[in-house]
Order: structure tokens, then C-alpha cells, then sequence
């Protein structure tokens, strides 16, 4: 009986060891699955191409095992990496080639995550992934015209009566920065469908009211630059976009590759999709004014600043600012990431970054994250760029002094925290000289103001004689007065004060 025991126990700890060596052992492929999936686009010694098609059949053989996981790693990455939608879409594409019934369960998946967004008010990523479904039909995965109809259903939803128009916005927005990926397919397939859903979102645009577009301008005045609305600066640029035959020069594709893959594979369609009602509760993104401060005159000879109305500069833009949502607690990383933007030898980059780090910290009414957040990125940036950098900044500067007296107070007061707090960082150098002539006009001009304020600051990041040494004489009637101790037991009177108490 002992001996039958003592089998038996053994067998039971075998089972248990093998059991936890084969969960250790799933463990490990899951993690190698998902680093192959997140570090595809990277930089590597063979082309994206090898590499996806690599990727593809690694994974093809993991389906029956890892389905669930592969289908929640690839959602997670188009929605945290919107800018290798194109990558990822490539890889679900090559994959529906090899296995239609796998190319139907993700569309199941990616159709379930899209309600889920909705419907708990995580706008962004249901952004996002509308733009990785509508990439799909690029993928041959989903029928363009299935997508269209949800398209059509959004925009309806955009004309719904008796809820706020940030929802209405927010829907006409989702479909209008979709187009720069799906536009040219839905153009060459569906043309008639798309110039109908083009014509419907006009309508709305047309009829909207924008009584919250005074409010959120920086500058009281549109010279020189229009302080657009950002639906109607979007609509402009799909309009210019379509001027163009749906051609742009900043979205990779790699699908283009395979596809004579692709174009064999069977599509599906989405099933029915309705947005959920308003609810009292729900909060949607605020709107906003299109910050603009650069054109291509300001930039020296080297690549030009695409235009106000050019669909690169949405892109550009858009790519910035999640570089920033996405690494704004690590300065020195943000930093980084946004001098190594993909496409800067086809931007002046330096230009691109400087404007949108303003348009983020004069955004109305509150700027997304502290002010001191941008305020040290800049910094970081001049460190890692000291040849273009600071001249870029150094220029930014004068433009919004230049500008300063048609300022927002709000943005008024952020460009004098800045300003103050980045003297700071570099010794308090500045080319004072060249502002002289403000102490001319009247004290309470914004100009002369924003110097005596500016220097107000940095008396107190510093000390009084290194401010009134860093000014010319010319501008010394600016200077803070000196703060002096006040000793109230010193003072005239004091005695009668002491009598009394």
C-alpha cells in the first residue's frame, strides 16, 4: 500500500511539472509573438516586406494555438500605434490570404473593440480603429462598399436631433480623418457612393454652428495667418486631397507589395454597426482652432513646409501630437521621438515640432498637460538639436512677440511662464537690444508688459542684480524694483504700535 502511495504521488507531482513546464512553455511563445508583432516596422537589416511576410507565416502556424492572443495583440497595436495602421492592416491582410476564416474573426474583433470605444466614450482609440478597419479594404480583407455604409451610418448619426454637437462633431471628424487612408480605393470602386457621402458631410458642415470659434483663438486677428475651426481646416484639406485624385506623399503602404497576394484573398463584410445613444453622462473631445504659426517663407532653403490646406499637414500634425500624448512624462524620450519622425528629410522638422509644441500649450481653454511639460521638452530638444534648434525657437519667439498685442490673455500669461522659464535654462541670453524699442509706447502695451512680466519671473527663478544686469540700459525702467526686507517694528510709528499691543 506504501509502495502503490508513494507511485501515486509521484505521478500526480509529474503531471503537475509537466503541466507547469507546458504553461511556461506557452508563456514564452506568447511574449515572442508579441515582440515580433509590436517591433515589425522598426529599423532592420531586411526590408518591411521580408519581414512582414516572415511575421505572417510565423504567426499563420501559431493560429490554432494563440488565436485569441494574436487577434488582441494585433487591435491593441493599430489603436496604441495609429501610425503603423498601414503595417499592421498589411499583416492581417497577408494573413486572410493565407486563412479567410482568420481574416473573419479579426473583422469580428476589431468590429467588437470599435463598439466597445463607443460605447464606454474612449473616442480616440474608436478613431483609430475606424482608420485600421477602413485600411483593411486597402488590404482586400472587408468590400469597400461595406465599409462605405458604415461610413453613411456615421455621418447619420452626425444629423441625429437633440444632442450636443461635440457628439455630432466628433462623428464627422472620425469619418473626414479616415479618408487619407481609404479615400483613393473608395474613389476607384465607389466613386458615385463617396461623392454622396462627401456631399452629405458639406450639408452638415454648412449648417453647423461655430459660436465657440471666437473663444478658442489665440490671436484676435487673422493676419497672417486664419485661425481656422479644425472641421473646417479638416474639410478644406479632404477638398484639396480630392483636387489631387486622393494622392498623398505621407502614409506608407506596404500592401502595395503584395498585391497580387491580396487582391486573390476573399473579402468580408462588416456586420451592422449603430453608435450608441447619447447619454447625459457622456464627455466628448472639446473643439478646437487649428494653431498655425510657420509658412513656407519662414523656413530657410531645404524641404518645404507643406501647406496650410495640404493634406501632409493634418498627417504631420496628427503624428506629433500623439508622439507627445504617447511620451509627455519622459521629456528626454519625447524629445527624442520627435526628432526621429519618419518623414523628416521631406519636412523642416524643426518647424513642424516648434509649432505644434505652441499650438498644444496655447490650446484654449486649458493647455492637455502641464505647462512645465512643454516648457521641458523644448529644452530637451535644443539639447539634442543645438545646431537648428534654438535658431528655430529664437525665430518662433520674435513671431509671437511681433504678435503679442492681438494675444489671448490666457496665451498671453503661458508665453510669459515659458518664456521666463526657458531664459532660465540658457543663462538668461536673449537679443534684448532688438526689443528696445517698446519702451517708447505706452507702459500697458502688451509689449512692454510682457518684458517688465517676463522679467518679474525671472527674478524670482534668479536675483535682482542678475536681472538688471542681463537688460541694456534702455529697458532698465522695466526691471522689477529690488525686494527689500520690511521690518514693521523698525518702521515710523512702531513705538505706538508697541504701546498699544
Amino acid at each position: 500500500m506504501n509502495r502503490r502511495r508513494g507511485h501515486e504521488e509521484e505521478d500526480g507531482y509529474d503531471r503537475l511539472h509537466r503541466k507547469r513546464r507546458r504553461v511556461s512553455e506557452n508563456q514564452e511563445i506568447e511574449d515572442r509573438l508579441e515582440s515580433l508583432i509590436l517591433r515589425v516596422g522598426e529599423k532592420s537589416s531586411s526590408s518591411l516586406e521580408s519581414n512582414l511576410e516572415g511575421l505572417a507565416s510565423v504567426l499563420e502556424a501559431d493560429l490554432s494555438t494563440f488565436r485569441v492572443k494574436i487577434l488582441r495583440i494585433l487591435t491593441d497595436c493599430a489603436i496604441r500605434m495609429p501610425e503603423k495602421c498601414t503595417i499592421y492592416a498589411t499583416l492581417v491582410g497577408l494573413l486572410n490570404a493565407k486563412n479567410y476564416n482568420f481574416g473573419g474573426e479579426f473583422v469580428d474583433y476589431i468590429v467588437k473593440t470599435f463598439k466597445e470605444n463607443l460605447k464606454t466614450g474612449k473616442w480616440n482609440p474608436a478613431r483609430y480603429c475606424l482608420r485600421f478597419i477602413s485600411d483593411l479594404v486597402n488590404c482586400h480583407v472587408l468590400a469597400a462598399s461595406s465599409l462605405l455604409t458604415l461610413l453613411e451610418t456615421l455621418v447619420d448619426a452626425a444629423n441625429e436631433d437633440g444632442v450636443p454637437q461635440v457628439r455630432r462633431d466628433w462623428f464627422v471628424f472620425a469619418v473626414l480623418s479616415t479618408l487619407p487612408w481609404v479615400g483613393r480605393e473608395l474613389y476607384e470602386k465607389k466613386e458615385s457612393q463617396l461623392d454622396h457621402l462627401l456631399v452629405t458631410i458639406e450639408v452638415f458642415l454648412n449648417k453647423r454652428s461655430k459660436k465657440h470659434w471666437p473663444a478658442l483663438k489665440v490671436w484676435s486677428a487673422d493676419s497672417p495667418h486664419l485661425q481656422e475651426e479644425y472641421l473646417d481646416c479638416l474639410w478644406a484639406q479632404i477638398k484639396k486631397l480630392r483636387q489631387d485624385n486622393w494622392s498623398e506623399k505621407h502614409i506608407p503602404r506596404p500592401y502595395l507589395a503584395f498585391d497580387s497576394i491580396l487582391c486573390e484573398a476573399l473579402q468580408h463584410t462588416l456586420p451592422s454597426i449603430q453608435p450608441p445613444p447619447h447619454n447625459e453622462g457622456d464627455t466628448y473631445p472639446m473643439p478646437r482652432v487649428i494653431f498655425r504659426m510657420f509658412d513656407y517663407t519662414d523656413c530657410p532653403d531645404g524641404p518645404v513646409l507643406p501647406g496650410a490646406h495640404s493634406i501632409e499637414r493634418f498627417l504631420i500634425e496628427e503624428h506629433l501630437h500623439n508622439i507627445i500624448e504617447a511620451y509627455h512624462l519622459e521629456r528626454k524620450e519625447c524629445a527624442a521621438q520627435l526628432l526621429c519622425f519618419p518623414y523628416k528629410a521631406k519636412i523642416p522638422l524643426e518647424y513642424c515640432i516648434v509649432e505644434v509644441m505652441f499650438a498644444e500649450l496655447f490650446n484654449l481653454p486649458v493647455p492637455r498637460y502641464l505647462e512645465i511639460c512643454y516648457g521641458s521638452i523644448l529644452i530637451e530638444l535644443c539639447k539634442l538639436q543645438p545646431s537648428t534648434m534654438p535658431q528655430v525657437l529664437a525665430q518662433a519667439t520674435e513671431i509671437l512677440f511681433m504678435r503679442i498685442d492681438t494675444m489671448n490673455i490666457a496665451c498671453f500669461d503661458r508665453f510669459v511662464n515659458w518664456f521666463a522659464y526657458h531664459l532660465s535654462n540658457f543663462q538668461y541670453r536673449w537679443s534684448w537690444e532688438d526689443w528696445e524699442g517698446c519702451i517708447q509706447l505706452d507702459p500697458e502695451h502688451p509689449k512692454p508688459r510682457f518684458i517688465r512680466e517676463v522679467l518679474g519671473k525671472c527674478l524670482r527663478l534668479s536675483y535682482h542684480q542678475r536681472v538688471k544686469d542681463m537688460i541694456p540700459e534702455t529697458l532698465a525702467p522695466l526691471v522689477p524694483l529690488k525686494p527689500e526686507p520690511i521690518y514693521k517694528y523698525s518702521m515710523e510709528g512702531a513705538g505706538n504700535i508697541n504701546k498699544i499691543t
